[in-house]
This record gives structure tokens, sequence and C-alpha cells, in this order.
């Protein structure tokens, strides 16, 4: 198994689509990339610890590739918008992706030289080594399945 993480606005839609996707055996929503310890979600939602609301994806990399969860990536939001998604503005919000090995940031830095050939506007996805992942409340994972919503990207 292998594990990367995504920051492209609210966890709670990413995460209802990365777990849409064959070869993905699991996900967890989280903070990542700020300074403050065991941040809540109240916590990052103030925008001021520097956290970004991710999505930890544990994939089968022998069923599902690197760049088949990049291409979702870039499908489900829009990686031009600094702290933006939609109607959700704050840092928190920004595109991200935090890697768990060197060869996945090198993966992901190609795929983002490539996808910036097709957009106009500048990308503004962080690329990174992953930092310490804190898992969010109970009530945050798979936020839509547990209350019957449809996913909404």
């Amino acid at each position: 198994m292998e594990k990367v993480m995504f920051g492209a606005g609210c966890f709670w839609g990413v995460e209802a689509a990365f777990r849409m996707v064959a070869g993905v055996v699991d996900t967890r929503v989280g903070y990542m990339g700020g300074e403050l310890e065991e941040p809540s979600y109240r916590d990052v939602c103030s925008d001021d610890t520097g956290h970004i609301e991710v999505v930890e994806v544990m994939y089968d990399p022998f069923k599902v590739t690197l760049e088949d969860l990049l291409a979702v990536f870039w499908k489900i939001h829009d990686p031009t918008t600094p702290n933006r998604q939609g109607p959700d503005i704050g840092s928190q919000y920004r595109s991200a992706i935090f890697c768990s090995t060197e060869d996945q940031l090198m993966r992901c830095q190609a795929a983002l030289a490539a996808r910036q050939t097709v957009l106009s506007d500048k990308i503004v996805t962080e690329i990174k080594v992953a930092e310490t992942f804190w898992v969010a409340e109970d009530y945050h994972q798979q936020y839509f399945d547990k209350r019957g919503i449809s996913y909404c990207h």
C-alpha cells in the first residue's frame, strides 16, 4: 500500500471523490501544513493555523496509479485559485499534495508541469513531502456517507 495526501477544498467532498476510485483502500480526513499541534476543526477554520484540510488516500499501486489519482485531483478542483475552492474561502482550502516518498514528489511535480501546459492561469498547488498528519474529528470522517449526501464535485 502507498499513501498520498490531497488538499483540494473542503475535505468532505474531496474524500467522497477519492473513495469512489477503484484501488483506493482507505481514506481519512485531517489537517497538514500548519504550526499548531493537534489542531481541531475550529482551530483550522479560524484561518490562523496554517493548516490545510486534506484527505489521506491509502491505495494499492497495483490497482490504481498515482497518476490516476492525480487525474482525479486535477478534475475535482481548480488548482489555479489560491486559498479558495468554490464557495469555501480561506488558506485551509488551498490546493496541495503531500507526498510520502521522493518518487511520489517527482511524479507529482511532473504531473503539475504537464497540467500547466493545458491551463492558461498559473497553478498554485503546493507539492511537498508529507509532514505530520493530524486526523480530523470522527464526525468529519466519511461525512457524506454518514449523512446520505450525494457527492458534490
